[in-house]
């Protein structure tokens, strides 16, 4: 019996219905809204986790749904060992709504491609797990082991739903998470996210940004020397729009883990306001510390592994309201000291009469490649795809791997696909999707004997 043909053969005949279920999830805009009460961050995401359930139901999966909303998960199989795939069906602001060519929350299919906010990450690829599955009980494979996919729906901001999973529920004895890129990601940066906070002494009003993990693609001024300001601006090369109501600076998106791929539209603000004599302690700090360095190596010198590569600095958000405050997001290799960073960050503020004040830190993971979950997912990978070039890698990314022991990211995006995560216009090529689902397939096959 060749699994491999009849995997595919099967997982062909679910794509329509993979098609239409996953519209279903990208049409809810499941951002978190922790004001939108009973549930815990949002009717929006807890209607999302109730429709993946209730696809997963139909399905044919067993499935529970936390009573507090925090997460639910879908399972077949018997035994004392479960395999566990994690995902999340929250997903960041949709952001500039001129900068989508198609709606972010209507899940269009265009020349064989499917858009909107969630598609790459992260309800197309959980959904692709979920439709692997299926297709192995469509074709009768035995469960040796307990497969349970675990979604969870505070992933974009502070993992409090892996957090109460963890209370409340048996851990698996191994796993993954779609949540990635192909052949898979062993190692993990830590991730710190943290505020730096100050009285504002001046007359400055200032908002912007919209996440932690995403890097600014625009922030609205309105104050003094705005003249000045527009003639800085065009001086230093960084574009903006002139309003009737002030002058919006603009940046490039991209994810925190990859700031380098992005334009910081805060930073641009800050040193433009600074040049033109325009001061507070952030707009000094981001200037004399930060500027555009990605590194942030003014403040910590040159902190890099051969792991994980160099450490990455964000600032996601800005408000200077009552109170100044940054709004940061630290990528820290895999083999820095967390304690040893932050204190440098600490004596690196206090000019500025700023306080540190930490909001989430995941640490690292790494986990030996010769490791037989390793081992297990790579030759799927390179039996499926042939391509025996790719190795396992390090990321910037933070992963659910970190959730439990025993856990890696594996895919769903190609080495040859482009990342478009937290971006205007989101996609996946569905035909890569369905490959993606074809190797997880087989590789739960594999890990469930």
């Amino acid at each position: 019996m060749n699994d491999y043909h009849e995997i595919s053969e099967e997982i062909e005949r679910l794509k329509a219905d993979y098609i239409h279920s996953l519209e279903k999830l990208i049409k809810i805009k499941s951002v978190i809204d922790e004001d939108d009460s009973p549930f815990p961050f949002g009717s929006g995401i807890n209607e999302a986790l109730r429709t993946a359930l209730a696809i997963c139901k139909r399905l044919g999966f067993r499935t529970y749904y936390d009573p507090a909303g925090y997460y639910g998960y879908a399972e077949v199989g018997s035994g004392q060992e479960m395999v566990g795939i994690l995902g999340h069906l929250d997903v960041v602001p949709a952001g500039r709504m001129e900068e989508w060519s198609y709606p972010p929350f209507q899940a269009t299919v265009q020349n064989g491609n499917m858009y909107g906010r969630g598609t790459q990450d992260d309800k197309g690829p959980i959904l692709a797990t979920v439709f692997a599955v299926k297709a192995l009980m469509n074709l009768h494979k035995p469960f040796h082991k307990r497969i349970r996919i675990i979604f969870g729906t505070d992933e974009e901001t502070l993992w409090r739903c892996m957090q109460r999973y963890r209370e409340q529920e048996e851990w698996p004895t191994m796993g993954f998470t779609p949540d990635a890129i192909f052949p898979l990601v062993y190692a993990e940066k830590g991730l710190l996210q943290f505020l730096l906070k100050g009285r504002n002494q001046t007359s400055l009003r200032v908002n912007g940004g919209e996440a932690f993990n995403a890097v600014p693609s625009s922030i609205h001024y309105r104050g003094e020397k705005q003249k000045e300001l527009e003639e800085k601006l065009r001086e230093l090369g960084f574009a903006y729009v002139p309003q009737a109501a002030g002058l919006t600076v603009l940046g490039e998106p991209a994810h925190a883990q990859v700031p380098e791929e992005g334009i910081n539209a805060i930073t641009r603000l800050c040193i433009a306001l600074y040049e033109i004599d325009v001061h507070s302690n952030v707009i000094d700090f981001v200037y004399e510390k930060v500027s555009t360095d990605v590194y942030a190596r003014a403040i910590f010198g040159d902190v890099q592994d051969e792991v994980s590569g160099p450490l990455k600095f964000n600032i996601g958000k800005i408000s200077l309201q009552d109170e100044e405050v940054l709004s940061v997001d630290m990528r820290i290799p895999v083999t820095a000291n967390k304690n040893e960073l932050v204190d440098r960050l600490r004596e690196a503020i206090k000019p500025y009469q700023l306080e540190y004040e930490e909001v989430d830190f995941l640490d690292s993971i790494y986990v030996p490649t010769d490791s037989p979950l390793i081992q297990t997912l790579m030759k799927v990978y390179q039996k499926s795809t042939g391509d025996t070039v790719s190795v396992p890698i390090s990321s910037g990314g933070a992963t659910y791997a970190r959730a439990i022991d025993n856990c890696v990211a594996f895919g769903a995006i190609f080495p040859d696909q482009e990342k478009v995560e937290h971006q205007p216009n989101e996609y996946i090529e569905l035909e890569k999707m369905f490959k993606a689902m074809e190797i997880y397939a087989l590789a739960i096959y594999e890990l469930s004997k």
